[in-house]
């Protein structure tokens, strides 16, 4: 049994931020993360979060796959004309 799943919701616990389910979706509809702008490089990160992020993803860490998750539910969604 895994000790530190590393999952969403401990992704969240990780960055020090809220993680019951209507926090973490009230972070995603008040944090969206600008067209272009990969995650750790958003503005709404401390410093800390930021960095913990960008080693995570480069280094293709076991928190990699929560943080693309993130990234995809704070990324707005595509138009349906740009979809097809």
């Amino acid at each position: 049994m895994e000790m530190n799943p590393h999952d969403l919701t401990h992704l969240f616990l990780q960055l020090g931020l809220p993680a019951e389910r209507a926090e973490r979706e009230a972070f995603v509809r008040e944090h969206p993360l600008p067209p272009g702008t990969r995650l750790s490089e958003a503005a709404f990160w401390s410093p800390s979060q930021a960095e913990f992020l960008k080693r995570s993803i480069a280094d293709n860490a076991s928190w990699a796959a929560a943080a693309d998750q993130l990234a995809a539910l704070l990324s707005p969604a595509m138009p349906a004309s740009e979809a097809d």
